[in-house]
Parts: structure tokens; C-alpha cells; sequence
């Protein structure tokens, strides 16, 4: 694991904006070079944002870097509001950002549940898709969702498994995320801060196992309860799409350089997604990276992700 690529130095934005769509407003920021390819980079989650950090994974001397906070994200407002907070919605918005920005066409990076956004965007607007960068891809399938969150994932942790189902009565368990999502949205903030907390304890397990240092950092509870609404409302309601619809519609991804990238250590979304994308788009490159889990800041996914980015500017034409 020598010589890996790291991020590109600390960049600060071009500029700040935001849009105003129903009862939410939407941030959105710039940075890089504003005459370079232009990319939208679609944050995981749902109900996380964007950082700082997301700038870095692209040369700012060729990039225009786009990065936004989903509905009820972040710096988006008013944080943690599921009203009007729909995939249809989320991407909506791509489109609006693009437009208020003169964009013709961009690449589409997404990790997660950005992926998932990302494909769903491809598939709605081919036209406007100049390529995509695609990591950790989560297909949104009942299949996935219940890795996660009913058969799968507990297997391999049953210790810390134990402990999210602990809070549930039994007759509830067959339908965990129906049974967190109620009390997400329980009118009792202390029932909300309370799963909060545990359904976090757990996919914050799963996600950052391949980490050698756990960092336990206490997080703002105001912040957990919004991130853990708005994940276990599209949960609840299967991300507001058809069962296998983006597999369903593949043919409808435009023919452009796709740059598949998977940790083969991810055990939040499985390895299996990504083959079966790749097979069903045999044009693409698939990367599987042996060191990486699932997310974005391991060493050696930040090294396969940035050169995919680099990659990409050539293969564009850039």
C-alpha cells in the first residue's frame, strides 16, 4: 500500500449559493477552475452533506467542482425536514443547480447513496452526463436495504446487533426500519435522541470497521436526530423508487466513460452491487479495491478515487 495518492491541498469556494424549493433551502457552492469540466459531487447519507474534503478528490486547476446539501442537510434548511424530501425531489434539484449554474453537461460523482442518486440522474438526464465516477454503489434494492438492516450485516456483528434490536419489542423486529422510523418520529424528543443514537451506534459500526483508529468523537444529538430522520424516512418509504429500477432502466444510462469503484472490504453495501452494475454495463470499468471498505476517506479509496478523477479528465478530453 506504498506511494497511495492522497487528496489535492485545502481549496476554499468560488462561490456560495442556494436554491429555493418549496419549504427548503438548498446550499450549493463552486470551487476549482470556473472554465474547468465541470462535476457535481453527490454526498452519501441520506442525511449527511457535503464537506470540505469532498472539493479535494479533484484537480482544482481542471475541475469546476459542484457540491450541494441534500434537502434538510447540513447547511440546507430547515435541517432534518422530510416534508417535500423525496428522491423525485433531490433530483429536481441536481437539474435546478445545473441550470442556475449554465452547466450543459457534467460528470456525476456519487458514493453510497450518492451512487444511487447519481445513476437515477443518469437515467432521467442522459443528455447532461459527460461521465461518471461511481463508489460503494448502493442500488437501492430490498436486497440491500436488508443486508443492512435485517440479514446480512448482523451476522458479522452480531455483538453490536444485539444491541440496535435491544430497544425493540420482539414483534416488532421483523421490520426494523419500520420500528425505528416510528420512533424517529415519535412528538417525544427524548424517544427521537434515543433511537437516534442507536441506529447510529450501529451503521456507524458497520461503516468504519476497516478503520484502524475508531474515533469516538461525540456528535451534536440535535444534528443525529436530523441525519437518522431523514435516513430512516427514505428507508421507510424504499428510497422512493421501484424495486430494481435502476437495473430495470439501465439502458437508459447514456454511452459515456463510467469509472466503477468498490472496496472489497465494504460491508455496508456489498461488493455484489457493483458486479452486478458492471455486468449489466459491460462498457464500464469496475475497480475493486482489496484495502478499501466503504468510505471515501480510506487511504486506499481516496488513492483509486482520485485516480479515477485524473483518469477521467483525459478520457473527457479535458
Amino acid at each position: 500500500m506504498a506511494n497511495l495518492r492522497s487528496l489535492y491541498p485545502e481549496i476554499e469556494c468560488l462561490n456560495q449559493s442556494e436554491l429555493t424549493v418549496d419549504n427548503h433551502r438548498v446550499y450549493f457552492e463552486e470551487s476549482g477552475n470556473s472554465k474547468g469540466l465541470p462535476v457535481i459531487f453527490l454526498h452519501g447519507g441520506p442525511g449527511s452533506g457535503s464537506n470540505p474534503d469532498h472539493r479535494r478528490y479533484f484537480d482544482p486547476q481542471k475541475y469546476r467542482i459542484v457540491n450541494f446539501d441534500q434537502r434538510g442537510c447540513n447547511r440546507s434548511t430547515p435541517q432534518g425536514c422530510v416534508e417535500n424530501n423525496t428522491t423525485g425531489d433531490l433530483l429536481h434539484d441536481i437539474e435546478s443547480i445545473r441550470q442556475k449554474l449554465e452547466i450543459e453537461q457534467w460528470l456525476v460523482f456519487g458514493g453510497s447513496w450518492g451512487a444511487t442518486l447519481g445513476l437515477l440522474y443518469a437515467e432521467t438526464h442522459p443528455e447532461h452526463v459527460t461521465g461518471m465516477i461511481l463508489r460503494g454503489t448502493f442500488l437501492a434494492r430490498r436486497v440491500d436495504l436488508d443486508w443492512f438492516t435485517k440479514n446480512g450485516a448482523n451476522r458479522i456483528f452480531p455483538d453490536q446487533w444485539e444491541q440496535y434490536i435491544d430497544y425493540i419489542p420482539p414483534e416488532e423486529r421483523q421490520d426494523l426500519v419500520a420500528a425505528y422510523h416510528k420512533r424517529l418520529t415519535d412528538k417525544d424528543e427524548g424517544i427521537r435522541q434515543k433511537f437516534a443514537r442507536s441506529w447510529s451506534e450501529w451503521t456507524t459500526r458497520v461503516v468504519t470497521w476497516n478503520l484502524t483508529e475508531q474515533k469516538n468523537e461525540a456528535e451534536d444529538i440535535s444534528t443525529l436526530v436530523n441525519q437518522v430522520s431523514i435516513e430512516t424516512h427514505y428507508a421507510f418509504n424504499r428510497y422512493f423508487i421501484q424495486e430494481n429500477q435502476i437495473l430495470d432502466n439501465i439502458s437508459q444510462i447514456p454511452d459515456v466513460p463510467i469509472i466503477i469503484v468498490h472496496g472489497r472490504k465494504d460491508l455496508t453495501c456489498i461488493l455484489e452491487a457493483s458486479w452486478s452494475l458492471h455486468k449489466a454495463l459491460p462498457a464500464a470499468e469496475l475497480v475493486i479495491v482489496p484495502h478499501a471498505g466503504h468510505l471515501a476517506g480510506e487511504p486506499a479509496m481516496i488513492d483509486a478515487l482520485i485516480t479515477a478523477t485524473d483518469k477521467m479528465t483525459g478520457l473527457l478530453g479535458d
